[in-house]
């Protein structure tokens, strides 16, 4: 079912066949994406690979890529937008506000400790489940430790309105700063049920920051007043951090984190530590490929030897599932292949930069569809190993259904 789209993007509510969870797959047509959105994708599915452990972000699952097509299947938020429900009902009050505001903050904390900035938070990028917890999407804008030049950040990027006053006069800044800026709009937004400056005219807007030119209704308490006052401070250094809070009397009041999520502890030393029987729900592709460090992502985008895009092959089989796989694991251990095997049935390979997933679906009796997904090192894969892979499958191969391959 669709459930949103975009300028090179649809989001799907579907139904994983494993153990019948519901998922939302946003497929990414590579044909309307330019030059400019692939490293915002690449970015994007890097970030949330670096996340996956918080429970108010959204979880990514699986990525899988076509020659034309990326698939990213991601946890599905089924109460919608924090946005829409803005919309719909207001501000709120000061208990549920705060909750939301908890979560938030608690995600973008974790973020900065794992060097991810978010720096496009809003109520639109930020999603309720289907128990009405905060999970924090879209991270399409996210800066990572390798962009940083002297320990700060220098692309302006965001929504105006909710974006921090060094950004929108274009200076060098600290990302997690950047965040706490947003944060407070967020709050602001939560309890007044409005924004506090206008965008219609940023230099304006501007002026109006540097002089925390706003007013706050009169139903705010003190505590939070003095919470968003000090986030929505136009000087960054003299800004509160998001760590800070949590030594806050008005932001730790019943603040809960369920026994079966992983545990948050506050202060200057605080850590997350993820519970043991949270981490065996099994391995899938993407966990395959997070094993490898320093993973290049540009293999979603890149290039054969004749100039079109490669990431994955497919063949139908007649062999037995066992037959198949052993035939894998020979091929891949000849070639120097590092092999791993999910519990899911996938098999995993590393070589260098080659990263493969090779998945079997049995699609009728005695009739096997093999994919050969290329998640990493694609333009290497395909100029030295692709023919040897070929050659070494060759008799168990029924026929190819991908870039004109047969035997």
């Amino acid at each position: 079912m669709l459930v949103g789209r975009g300028s090179f993007a649809k989001v799907y509510q579907a139904r994983s066949l494993i153990d019948g969870s519901t998922v939302a797959v946003k497929i990414i047509d590579k044909s309307k994406t330019d030059a400019a959105m692939e490293p915002r994708i690449i970015r994007e599915v890097d970030a949330m690979r670096r996340l996956q452990d918080h429970p108010n972000i959204l979880r990514i699952q699986e990525v899988m890529a076509t020659k034309t097509k990326i698939y990213l299947i991601v946890e599905f938020a089924a109460g919608g937008e924090l946005f829409s429900r803005i919309s719909r009902k207001g501000k709120m009050t000061e208990p549920v506000a705060r909750r939301y505001f908890q979560q938030l903050v608690s995600a973008m904390c974790f973020c900065h400790r794992n060097g991810v900035a978010h720096r496009d938070v809003k109520p639109q990028n930020l999603l309720l489940d289907s128990e009405g917890n905060l999970k924090v999407s879209d991270f399409g804008l996210s800066a990572l430790p390798e962009q940083l030049k002297n320990g700060l950040l220098h692309t302006a990027c965001g929504t105006p309105a909710y974006t921090a006053p060094e950004i929108l006069c274009r200076r060098s800044y600290d990302g997690s700063k950047a965040d706490a800026w947003s944060c407070g709009l967020i709050l602001y937004v939560l309890l007044a049920g409005y924004l506090p400056f206008s965008d219609a005219n940023i230099p304006d807007m501007c002026k109006k920051i540097s002089r925390r030119d706003y007013q706050f209704p009169e139903w705010i308490s003190k505590p939070a007043r003095f919470v968003i006052h000090r986030l929505l401070d136009p000087n960054p250094k003299t800004r509160m951090s998001l760590e800070s809070l949590f030594q806050n009397s008005w932001f730790k009041k019943s603040l809960k984190i369920r026994p079966e999520e992983s545990v948050f502890e506050s202060g200057p030393n605080a850590k997350w530590y993820k519970k043991e029987e949270t981490m065996g729900s099994g391995v899938n592709a993407f966990d395959i490929i997070s094993m490898s460090s320093g993973l290049d992502l540009s293999g979603l985008f890149e290039t054969t030897s004749d100039g079109k895009r490669m990431s994955e092959k497919r063949f139908t089989s007649q062999a037995s599932l066992e037959v198949v796989e052993e035939r894998v694991k020979e091929i891949g251990g000849v070639l120097g292949f590092r092999v791993e095997i999910a519990k899911n049935g996938a098999i995993g390979l590393g070589k260098g930069k080659v990263i493969l997933v090779i998945e079997v679906l049995e699609i009728v009796p005695k009739l096997l569809l093999v994919a050969v997904k290329v998640m990493d090192g694609g333009l290497e894969f395909e100029q030295f190993h692709w023919q040897d892979w070929k050659l070494g499958l060759q008799d168990i191969v029924v026929s190819w259904h991908n870039n004109n391959e047969s035997l």
